[in-house]
């Protein structure tokens, strides 16, 4: 089993849902790399995932996990599957993508830290905070169905009985 394997196995169950105990451990610890990078503005992740782990005192499964979160703001693609201990990382963080990403996957947490501060102003943050979000708003084209129109799925029942349920 890989170190992403095991990761996994440890933070989600086998329908995909988090474990909170575990979450509840690893979330105060990813919090504090975040702060770390924020707060001194290091764009660069480089090192073995044995020296990144050691670097800020986790698990190796934590430091894949964190490498895991971080990974749509790299500049190179990781293949998760194959990191292992001497997995060599030469990345640059796109700030402005990971900030995103963490809109996108509603991080409250780490959209509160105040070492954004020191990386975008809050007009800048809010114009990238709009940004995502509406770039993930699905936004109906058409006229509205009403509730006693035919269903669009052609079951010949009224919008309300059909897949308009409770609308």
């Amino acid at each position: 089993m890989t170190i992403y394997e095991n990761w996994i196995r440890r933070a989600y169950d086998a329908q995909g849902n988090t474990i909170k105990k575990y979450w509840e451990t690893h979330m105060p610890l990813e919090q504090k790399i975040y702060e770390d990078m924020l707060s001194t503005k290091n764009t660069e992740i480089s090192g073995t995932v044995a020296e990144i782990a050691a670097r800020y005192d986790v698990l190796i499964e934590s430091a894949v996990g964190f490498l895991d979160g971080i990974s749509g703001a790299l500049d190179i693609e990781l293949e998760m599957n194959e990191l292992t201990e001497e997995t060599q990382i030469d990345a640059k963080v796109d700030f402005e993508t990971l900030y995103k990403k963490m809109v996108e996957y509603n991080a409250k947490h780490l959209l509160a830290l105040p070492q954004w501060d020191n990386v975008f102003s809050a007009e800048e943050r809010e114009k990238m905070y709009k940004e995502q979000k509406s770039a993930t708003t699905v936004v109906r084209e058409g006229e509205k169905i009403g509730r006693n129109d035919p269903c669009p799925c052609s079951s010949g029942k009224k919008y309300k009985k059909c897949c308009g349920g409770a609308a």
